[in-house]
């Protein structure tokens, strides 16, 4: 068992049925700023493909300058139901990767999953 499985608790197994309903999809970053209202947000605009621009709220302030992510291709949960995080909409989640668990304490490193090479805005992940 490596250290990552000992420290790192898996979540409870889900049907291929359950994981077939989340819609994965490929967004480019149009915008990026500090979130007004709160320490460790993100705000990002996305163009996912739809024509309809995209807000996302991400916990990524600690690891990204706003700047670095403008142009960078992310994978998105596009129908994750929309809700507000301090006065700000979030219509999404951008997946990201990290080596602990959120809320442990200690450093722990999050990296934002992104394309090895670049695809049409809106593209299916699976």
């Amino acid at each position: 068992m490596s250290e990552a499985e000992q420290t790192i608790p898996a979540k409870p197994e889900i049907t291929f049925d359950e994981f077939a309903k989340i819609d994965l999809r490929v967004a480019t970053v149009v915008a990026a700023e500090l979130h007004p209202n709160a320490d460790k947000l993100l705000k990002l605009q996305l163009d996912d493909g739809s024509g309809t621009p995209r807000q996302i709220c991400a916990g990524i302030k600690a690891y990204y300058a706003p700047e670095d992510l403008v142009g960078k291709q992310v994978v998105i949960v596009a129908n994750l139901a929309p809700r507000t995080i301090r006065g700000e909409e979030s219509r999404g989640m951008m997946l990201a990767a990290s080596n602990a668990p959120k809320g442990e304490g200690g450093e722990r490193d999050v990296v934002a999953l992104t394309l090895m090479s670049p695809l049409e805005t809106g593209s299916i992940v699976s």
